[in-house]
């Protein structure tokens, strides 16, 4: 278990190896988005995976709803204490010991929480035009947290962001975040149906001629097929506009991101199963892409 360190202090506390095993597995565009990332960030970022996988782990559809809506509730508990300097779990102590740690920093997480408790809640989006701010409040706003925390370091080495970047990393942030979101849609829409979810927005299934009883065969019929196509797109266009909006003074010190896109792009597309091979693919094109954004 971490110890407790001074909020904010020279001397943030370590995690407990299960927690950064469950953070950051091995071969995975977080862990390798994680080891490419510049040394400043790594703290925040860590933690900010960690916290990830403690929610997105409550998502899955295998897991029972009942069980993941009481956890999410004190997760939520959890998010207000951390604003307040006065977190007890593991992960939430070792993010409020980094030096770059501020209450301010920590409230997107609140809308975190609060949007996967509406995904876990079972109810899908009414509108495409819901995506972006679901998503923003899913997968961006962790991400943001850990930007922000490293250029808040007190000792000015921590990656800069400059007033007029900062839209443009939120605009990264986004689309990388709506990629993602689309993405995990596409892997796991059959198994969602299956347990009485829906992960795409209800007038687009609508205009597709799409019902639920559709999401759930092990055959995707023609309209579907072409419905899911058409989300693929969109998810390598995002995933596209993630690399193409970041700054270009802002990437040596937020490669991370850069490599998150590249990463996630490369496993949309790519229709091979995971292998040796495979994984040594993803490190050269992780380690590529942030060798680029660094120089």
């Amino acid at each position: 278990m971490a110890w407790r360190a001074r909020p904010g202090s020279a001397h943030p506390a370590s995690l407990d190896p299960a927690f950064v095993a469950h953070a950051i597995p091995l071969g995975t565009a977080r862990h390798l988005s994680y080891v490419f990332a510049p040394p400043l960030i790594r703290g925040p970022l860590l933690g900010i995976y960690a916290l990830l996988a403690e929610w997105l782990a409550l998502l899955d559809s295998a897991t029972e709803r009942t069980v993941a809506q009481v956890k999410l509730s004190w997760w939520q508990e959890e998010m207000s204490r951390l604003t307040q300097g006065k977190a007890v779990h593991p992960v939430s102590r070792y993010l409020e010991s980094q030096p770059g740690a501020a209450p301010a920093h920590f409230t997107l997480l609140a809308a975190t929480v609060e949007a996967a408790m509406i995904e876990l809640g079972g109810v899908p989006l009414e509108r495409g035009l819901e995506l972006e701010s679901h998503s923003t409040a899913l997968y961006a706003g962790p991400l943001r947290v850990a930007s922000r925390m490293a250029s808040a370091e007190p000792d000015g080495a921590a990656p800069e962001v400059h007033a007029a970047e900062r839209p443009a990393l939120d605009r990264c942030t986004q689309k990388l975040a709506m990629a993602q979101y689309l993405s995990r849609a596409l892997r796991d829409y059959r198994r969602d149906a299956g347990n009485g979810r829906v992960p795409f927005a209800v007038d687009e299934l609508l205009q597709a001629g799409i019902e639920n009883s559709d999401l759930a065969m092990p055959q995707a019929p023609p309209h579907l097929q072409a419905y899911l196509d058409g989300v693929r797109r969109r998810a390598d266009a995002c995933y596209a506009a993630a690399a193409e909006v970041m700054p270009q003074a802002a990437r040596p010190g937020f490669r991370h991101l850069l490599v998150l896109a590249a990463l996630g792009r490369k496993q949309l597309n790519s229709q091979r199963s995971s292998s040796a091979f495979t994984a040594l693919e993803d490190m050269l094109l992780a380690w590529t892409t942030a060798r680029r954004a660094a120089h």
